[in-house]
């Protein structure tokens, strides 16, 4: 453990970044889960769910937690899967 203050308060900021990037990351891989999902299926609400999950994957990208290319990688994705 740190000793010196400012040290001490950035354990407990990291930390909870850390948890809040960690939430972010794994709603993101749900969402994009349930739009495959809903492709495959071939749901009614597949567009709807498919542009909810560009819609998060760019917030994601957005704050920071994957890059740009990866962001475009993973919308590409879901939309050749949509089309096809």
């Amino acid at each position: 453990m740190p000793n010196i203050k400012s040290a001490k308060k950035r354990v407990k900021v990291t930390s909870a970044k850390n948890l809040q990037n960690k939430m972010l990351m794994s709603n993101l891989r749900t969402v994009i889960k349930k739009a495959e999902a809903a492709i495959s299926s071939d749901d009614d609400n597949k567009v709807e769910v498919v542009r909810y999950a560009v819609k998060r994957i760019d917030q994601a990208c957005a704050k920071g937690l994957i890059h740009k290319n990866s962001a475009a990688r993973k919308k590409s994705a879901l939309a050749t899967k949509l089309a096809g």
